[in-house]
């Protein structure tokens, strides 16, 4: 099952994907309503949307929103190895041991298909292509074998970050803060899991992930060489505290998949700028389109600053 949300009346709305077309689950239903348990809800708006949808629309037609706009939480993780060694250059032993996450800001959430304006200040504007679970059944201290049935799907996820925002926070032993929370994108759709079970490989799917920049490919690589599987990432983020129906659990970046590792190789691949046109895609879950412009200028703290 695949499923949006889409903006029609001035309301956030639910909807079925299937074969080009979007079927309205209701008008005050959210996807976030459809979470809770196991999946059945899901189920039972699958088949009630299939039966007699609240409306039919044309999928070229539809103003999607993020499938969640505005998640529980977001923790976004270092899972894959080839990105850790392409920015960093080397990988500290605890890596292998700690699945490290950091929060990202709910309210920076946008749709697939929205204008993303650069951080204020920032003239080192990167994307980060990754791969998102969405929680759909609450926990608490979960193993990882049991972890994954609290998935209740899977999305595209951009993290855009301002590199030398970053890049100063984090030299002063905090963050990412700034560098972070500007834009973070989600969707298409969430595609349950029994979608991609076909492409089961390593501790994730056999899947291609993509990122173009004015139609040319820019690097990506396969979700197969994740590192940390979701369901130790889930586990982990709940160990002490509980997660609950939205929350996103996002991958990390796939080697390649951001400006910072081909510069920090040595490559000639320039920062993202207003007019660039960014695509993030991966395989049976879809893609995001990015048009990326001006952004505000900062507001002074104090003069000089």
């Amino acid at each position: 099952m695949r499923f949006c949300t889409y903006a029609r009346h001035g309301e956030e709305r639910a909807g079925l994907v299937l074969d080009g077309r979007v079927y309205g689950i209701g008008a005050d239903v959210r996807l976030l309503d459809l979470l809770g348990d196991d999946g059945e809800r899901l189920g039972d708006a699958c088949e009630r949307a299939r039966r007699d949808p609240a409306e039919e629309l044309a999928w070229d037609d539809v103003a999607l929103r993020a499938p969640i706009p505005v998640p529980p939480s977001i923790r976004d993780f270092l899972a894959f190895e080839s990105h850790l060694r392409n920015a960093r250059g080397d990988v500290d032993r605890d890596w292998y041991e700690l699945p490290i996450f950091y929060f990202s800001n709910p309210q920076g959430v946008i749709g697939p298909h929205d204008d993303v304006a650069i951080a204020p200040g920032s003239v080192e504007w990167d994307y980060e292509l990754e791969f998102a679970a969405v929680v759909g059944m609450a926990g608490s201290d979960l193993r990882p074998d049991e972890a994954d049935r609290h998935i209740a799907g899977y999305t595209v996820m951009c993290d855009f970050s301002a590199r030398d925002h970053q890049r100063r926070e984090m030299r002063l032993g905090l963050g990412p803060a700034k560098g972070k929370d500007s834009a973070t994108s989600l969707g298409p759709v969430l595609v349950t899991p029994d979608e991609l079970a076909p492409y089961g490989s390593g501790q994730a799917f056999a899947l291609d992930m993509a990122v173009e920049v004015n139609g040319t490919r820019t690097g990506g690589g396969s979700l197969a060489d994740i590192y940390w599987s979701f369901g130790e990432m889930l586990a982990y983020a709940s160990r002490g505290t509980t997660v609950v129906p939205g929350d996103v659990i996002g991958s990390g970046t796939v080697g390649t998949g951001c400006v910072l590792e081909h510069r920090r190789l040595g490559h000639d691949v320039p920062w993202l700028a207003p007019g660039d046109e960014v695509r993030l895609s991966i395989d049976h879950v879809g893609t995001l389109r990015h048009r990326i412009v001006a952004g505000r200028d900062p507001v002074p703290l104090r003069s000089g600053l």
